[in-house]
């Protein structure tokens, strides 16, 4: 009972350890993680490298899964380049074995963790930022280690209850037929993947596996068997996740479940050479050794399998789950909330759209083509969309250049729904051209129109986090500089020419060339000209992170 009992708190200490050190790290990291994560993923190659260092720093593989799949959402990756970082993650997330193997079961730390313990304790709850932050990962870092000395102490006693004999022989074993040896190793397998299941946590798993082999409970090849098992354990999670969630998110749990079942058909395919191959070594490496460098390889070898075929095995997970969600929906999707960077910059770029496809619209309109109406419906009912998705935040940004990007996004929001607004106002077809003025305002608003579809697709089409050219994170081109700069300019001369146009349209009424309904029709349409050129200038310039003070107020 003393044994159950050691064992399942080394497990329980280790876990809760785990927990405190990942939302330590995570916290130390901050907006780091989602910026390294977005620069990183410019292939899918590079992609999986630093998977697999942010994972190893942050020790939370699902911590960078669900990072991903906010990226994703926002388009600020494609769906191969997330696969890049999942595939990543799994061998970062095997750097915990090897602190077992090498640290944990060797060398009794409990004296040293308790210390630890209450230090990273006291700065986590007195103070305050980064150094709570510390505090924290401190913390679970010294409550693994003292896990880890528990659950040694428990495989100690279950070891002399437990022999490998007592397990099933798997191949490799001399002595051992190919049939007894598979239904071992598959027995051994399933075993694995239900110790994953039930605790939810593969390092956890693996680091029974690994006390437990150094207690003497079981063999080099059976906790080979067991690793295979507790691999595959980690997708159940991921599934369960997946439940409900958006299709981004649905796509990739598969991914990871497809990647850990293909790496395991190839670890069983090729166990009887392994094992082997781990005898062999076990003359000049211990056994803890070789089975976190086993746990390791067995990974790499799945990732190097599979990141050529990235595209291939991108086009199999989307005809297996076809995405059903519309562009706006998967966007907004909920799970880009956790991250204020992504959700932000997901903001961003839905308001560049809408801006870019008011543009259009005002633009063809004024060219004679048909009206916005419809138009501007659709694009009030995105932008509220937007307003309802940010007011759903669940934490605020971390840093000042984060609190920057958002409030520059908010005036965009707030000038993008005040274009809209003006567009529904009444007709932009047909305008009155009965005097230079009128036709000066017209097309100075089209040449705003047209710098204004320049700057908001731009915006679309590029990936903001790839580039962290300045202190908010905007790369702005020549380009799209010269396009803002020929907005700004248009605005800035129709303010003038509305403000002469509307002195010299009412001076018409009284010699009679126009009669006062007309003069104020006259009037009415340019300032309305004014104010969509006005707006649609504003938004472009908040959304390059050029905002400042608004010059002019209407």
């Amino acid at each position: 009972m003393s044994t159950a009992i050691a064992v399942l708190g080394g497990v329980g200490l280790f876990l809760l350890g785990m927990t405190v050190m990942t939302d330590g790290l995570k916290a130390l990291a901050g907006s780091a993680l989602r910026t390294a994560l977005g620069k990183a993923a410019a292939t899918p190659l590079s992609g999986a490298f630093w998977g697999a260092i942010v994972t190893l720093l942050v020790q939370s593989s699902s911590a960078v899964t669900m990072t991903t799949i906010g990226l994703v959402n926002a388009g600020l990756l494609t769906f191969p380049q997330g696969l890049g970082l999942v595939f990543g993650a799994n061998i970062g997330t095997t750097g915990t074995g090897w602190l077992v193997a090498l640290i944990g079961v060797r060398v009794s730390l409990s004296a040293y963790a308790l210390p630890l313990i209450f230090l990273g304790a006291l700065a986590k709850l007195l103070a305050g930022g980064r150094t709570a932050a510390v505090g924290g990962a401190l913390a679970g870092f010294a409550l693994v280690l003292y896990g880890l000395t528990t659950l040694q102490q428990g495989m100690g006693g279950l070891a002399q209850s437990l022999h490998p004999s007592d397990l099933p022989a798997v191949l490799g074993v001399a002595g051992v037929g190919w049939v007894e040896g598979s239904v071992g190793l598959m027995t051994l397998i399933v075993v694995g993947l239900a110790m994953t299941a039930v605790m939810q946590s593969s390092t956890a798993a693996i680091a029974v596996t690994i006390s437990a082999f150094y207690a003497g409970a079981v063999s080099l090849e059976q906790g080979a068997a067991l690793i295979v098992g507790q691999n595959i354990g980690t997708a159940t999670s991921s599934a369960l996740a997946a439940i409900g969630a958006s299709a981004t998110a649905k796509r990739l749990a598969l991914a990871y479940v497809l990647f850990k079942v293909i790496a395991a058909l190839i670890a069983i395919a090729a166990f009887p050479f392994t094992t082997a191959l781990m005898k062999v070594l076990s003359v000049s490496v211990d056994g803890m050794t070789l089975l976190a460098a086993y746990h390791t390889a067995y990974n790499v070898v799945g990732v190097a399998v599979l990141l050529p075929a990235t595209q291939w095995f991108t086009r199999v997970v989307e005809r297996l789950l076809p995405a059903k969600q519309t562009a706006l929906q998967r966007a907004l999707d909920p799970s880009a909330l956790a991250s204020p960077v992504v959700a932000v910059e997901t903001a961003r770029r839905v308001v560049a759209d809408v801006l870019s496809t008011t543009a259009a619209s005002v633009s063809a309109a004024l060219s004679g083509g048909a009206g916005p109406a419809a138009q501007s419906t659709s694009a009030a009912a995105k932008l509220e969309e937007v307003r309802d998705f940010l007011s759903e935040l669940k934490e605020p940004p971390e840093t000042e250049a984060e609190r920057l990007r958002m409030t520059s996004t908010l005036h965009a929001l707030d000038h993008a729904s005040r274009l809209v607004e003006a567009m529904e106002e009444g007709r932009l077809e047909g305008q009155p051209a009965g005097s230079a003025h009128d036709l000066r305002a017209t097309e100075l608003c089209t040449q705003a129109m047209h710098a204004a579809q320049a700057v908001g697709g731009s915006i679309t089409s590029e990936c903001a986090l790839s580039a962290q050219a300045d202190p908010i994170g905007w790369n702005v081109s020549s380009e799209v500089a010269a396009a803002l700069a020929e907005l700004e300019s248009a605005s800035r001369e129709l303010d003038t020419l509305q403000r002469d146009h509307r002195a010299t349209t009412l001076a018409s009424v009284a010699p009679g060339e126009l009669t006062a309904a007309d003069a104020l029709a006259r009037i009415d349409a340019a300032r309305r000209l004014d104010r969509i050129a006005y707006h649609a200038w504003r938004s472009a310039t908040h959304l390059l992170g050029r905002g400042g003070h608004d010059g002019l107020s209407l």
